[in-house]
């Protein structure tokens, strides 16, 4: 599924571009028995994962996500409902010798990019979760969303009604990344360094299989666990996004740009999109708030 910007029922709808994955030892005494199948790689380079990996890229198959899992020693390609059987074998064709590397997974609903620490805010025409609120060195106060969020706004506002200006996207990356940087021009908004009642104290980039936990304006608080980093996802019509935590937390539209977390204060990602949502799971991927920050200049608080 992917997940969109949620459109306030009053509000105009954004433009289409924008409504944006044992082996068993056995000791032999004098005999080595010959596998069946000896010359079947196994292992592969990391040359060869680098191939597998930009065959997927190539084949530009919306609803799709791929990262490297070091485990394997395999590329683990995501597949959304929308994928079809035709255009899975397109990507082992592109890979060739290489599809060896490939593992396919499907998972349920379409990729999509996530809208809505988690409270709602609102652009001319639809709706985002706030990330988390940072500073600058001189100390002033910014919010960090993603970036497909910021791509096209302006103002920003704390309600549908725009009644309460928060302030002005100051920054936007989307594609290739999604965060976005919006500065407070109100000086009577509280900007609490928390998310719902965890104070975030530092940012830092979680292992695969840390637990997480995501907030956001449309669903609240879930959590799940980290299972890939450095992915791609393809959303469709050329929205390309690498470099992203890959996890099993759920999301539903609205909850984009929406914090990943720990329990313990530590600030992870940004919501950027996924499929599924909060009745039967699903994948969801997050950019990595590290490189937001250092983009910007901004920190935590």
């Amino acid at each position: 599924m992917r997940i969109k910007r949620t459109t306030p029922r009053s509000g105009i709808a954004r433009p289409t571009r924008l409504v944006a994955l044992a082996s068993g030892l056995v000791a032999a005494a004098a005999f080595a028995v010959p596998s069946a199948n000896a010359s079947e790689v196994t292992t592969f380079s990391t040359a060869q994962l680098t191939k597998a990996s930009d065959s997927v890229l190539k084949a530009d198959i919306p609803g799709t996500a791929w990262a490297v899992d070091s485990k394997t020693n395999r590329v683990v390609v995501t597949v959304d409902s929308t994928v079809s059987q035709a255009e899975i074998d397109k990507i082992k064709q592109e890979a060739g010798a290489n599809a060896g590397a490939l593992t396919i997974k499907r998972t349920p609903g379409k990729f999509s990019k996530f809208i809505s620490g988690g409270d709602a805010i609102y652009a001319s025409s639809w709706r985002c979760s706030l990330g988390f609120n940072v500073q600058d060195s001189s100390g002033n106060y910014y919010f960090l969303t993603a970036g497909h969020c910021t791509d096209g706004a302006g103002t920003w506002w704390s309600n549908s009604s725009h009644s309460t200006t928060l302030g002005t996207t100051a920054g936007s990356s989307f594609p290739g990344n999604d965060y976005g940087i919006v500065r407070y021009t109100n000086g009577s908004v509280d900007k609490s360094g928390s998310v719902g009642s965890v104070d975030i104290t530092s940012a830092a980039t979680p292992s695969v299989g840390t637990t997480v936990y995501r907030r956001g304006s449309t669903t609240g608080i879930h959590s799940g666990r980290v299972t890939a980093l450095n992915a791609t996802v393809n959303y469709g019509s050329g929205d390309i996004v690498s470099g992203l935590i890959q996890t099993t937390v759920c999301a539903e539209p609205g909850d984009s740009g929406g914090p990943l977390y720990s329990n313990s204060g530590v600030a992870y990602g940004l919501t950027s999109g996924g499929s599924g949502d909060c009745t039967s799971g699903g994948t969801t991927f997050f950019q990595p708030v590290t490189e937001a920050l250092n983009a910007y200049g901004v920190h935590v608080y």
